[in-house]
């Protein structure tokens, strides 16, 4: 059997959702670990489109906590339609973003049993 999973999912783009989404992605994953549980994170809809525009001090902070959480290990994901309709595929795949199928996603963390925490 596998481990409980914490997935957080990022859809919506304005600054509460963007920061604290990440944020509490990050928090999880500080103790993850010791409570036995994985944590992953799921970007999708207008906060995709946000991990290429860092034109603003919120996009710059979202940001900022994505790569911190790839560096960290945690898988960060994306939907990889989206990617290709914005033409930002190669950048995001570079970033070490997994892109995959967004329903094929959800799908998997319903069987999974995942905890999905939507922001």
């Amino acid at each position: 059997m596998s481990k409980p999973k914490t997935v957080v999912h990022v859809f919506h783009d304005d600054a509460d959702s963007l920061r604290t989404g990440t944020r509490v992605a990050q928090r999880v994953h500080e103790v993850s670990g010791e409570n036995g549980v994985d944590i992953e994170v799921f970007c999708f809809g207008p906060a995709q489109r946000r991990l290429i525009r860092a034109e603003d001090e919120t996009s710059r902070i979202f940001n900022t906590q994505i790569d911190e959480l790839i560096e960290a290990g945690v898988r960060v994901g994306a939907c990889v339609n989206a990617a290709r309709a914005d033409g930002t595929e190669d950048a995001l795949r570079a970033r070490g973003l997994v892109l995959s199928v967004a329903r094929d996603e959800f799908v998997r963390f319903t069987v999974e049993g995942a905890t999905v925490i939507t922001f």
